[in-house]
Parts: structure tokens; sequence; C-alpha cells
């Protein structure tokens, strides 16, 4: 099955990167939902909430100061001003 590859960079660092099955974002015109085959689509992102849904694995929810989004060919690349994972998806320390 086709897989999202997202990409979210903050302008200090790479904040997540991997495969997901949807991507929702706050777009300054309202939320977007991004499935496999989605039209090609560049949008400015207002803050709030990025939501990184991947298959098997925990959701990766992200808060954003604002940005942008660009869709082309099922890769996704979410560029922000600063944002904040939440770290209860990360792997426990051993």
């Amino acid at each position: 099955m086709a897989q999202l590859e997202v990409d979210l960079v903050a302008a200090d660092r790479k904040v997540w990167s991997g495969s997901a099955r949807l991507v929702s974002a706050p777009a300054a015109d309202g939320d977007v939902g991004i499935l496999v085959g989605h039209a090609p689509l560049l949008a400015v992102l207002r803050p709030g909430h990025v939501k990184i849904h991947r298959t098997g694995a925990a959701d990766v929810d992200v808060a954003v100061s604002g940005g942008f989004i660009s869709v082309d060919d099922n890769a996704i690349t979410i560029v922000v001003d600063s944002a904040k994972l939440d770290v209860s998806i990360l792997p426990a320390a051993h």
C-alpha cells in the first residue's frame, strides 16, 4: 500500500521524518487533510497542530507556530518557524 513520505522541519532542526497514511494540518484557509494521491498543494500554515497518522504506530502530534506545507507526488514537506513534538510518541530509553 502506498504511503506518504513526510518531512517536518523547523528553522533550527529536523523535527520528524517518516511514512504516514494521513497528514492533517492547520492551513490558513482551514484545516487540510492529505491522503495518498492528493493533488499538488502549497499552503500557508497558521499556528496549531500538525497530525501525522501512521500505520501500525502511534500518531505524531506536533504543535507548530506557522509556516507552510508542500505536497507533490505523495511527498509532504512541512516547514515551520518553531515546533514542539509530543514526546509520548518517542521510544522509551533503555
